[in-house]
């Protein structure tokens, strides 16, 4: 990671409602973040973003895919599910607001946080998402962050 190409990238399948496996990834990309050394504050806010959407991926959609790349500038997350879509993005990033199940609710889980926590965590946030088609977030955390 020394050189400026050097880049790690790693890729995870999220299936939709597995709660059994729902934060592996989350937690390998923080395993693995700390073993190369990076500052505790930074290895944090990942942990929260790739957290926070990979349970919207387990939640909201019919599966997808959680994508990191790790560089010695910045850490970029891109979480891309399989539909069915945010209907409205203004009001999905209002915190509390919440299209989960009561089901899932009293899984403990759709608290309505999801992208509020994102957009607080990440330096660039943005959202593309298409009724019926599916999502994609995507996450930029820079190694020299202003939220440090």
């Amino acid at each position: 990671m020394n050189k400026k190409d050097d880049t790690i990238k790693l890729e995870y399948d999220i299936i939709q409602n597995d709660f059994v496996r729902a934060g592996e990834a989350s937690s390998n990309v923080k395993k693995i973040l700390k073993q190369l050394g990076i500052d505790s504050k930074i290895i944090r806010r990942v942990a929260i973003v790739t957290y926070e959407a990979e349970m919207n991926i387990v939640i909201h959609s019919y599966g997808g895919k959680l994508l990191v790349e790790i560089s010695s500038k910045k850490i970029e997350i891109t979480a891309k599910d399989n539909g069915p879509g945010i209907e409205d993005i203004e009001k999905a990033m209002q915190e509390g607001f919440s299209t989960a199940s009561n089901e899932i609710r009293e899984l403990g889980f759709g608290a309505g946080m999801g992208l509020p926590n994102m957009k607080k965590c990440s330096d660039v946030l943005k959202i593309d998402s298409e009724k019926g088609k599916g999502t994609t977030v995507y996450m930029e955390i820079f190694m020299k962050s202003n939220q440090n």
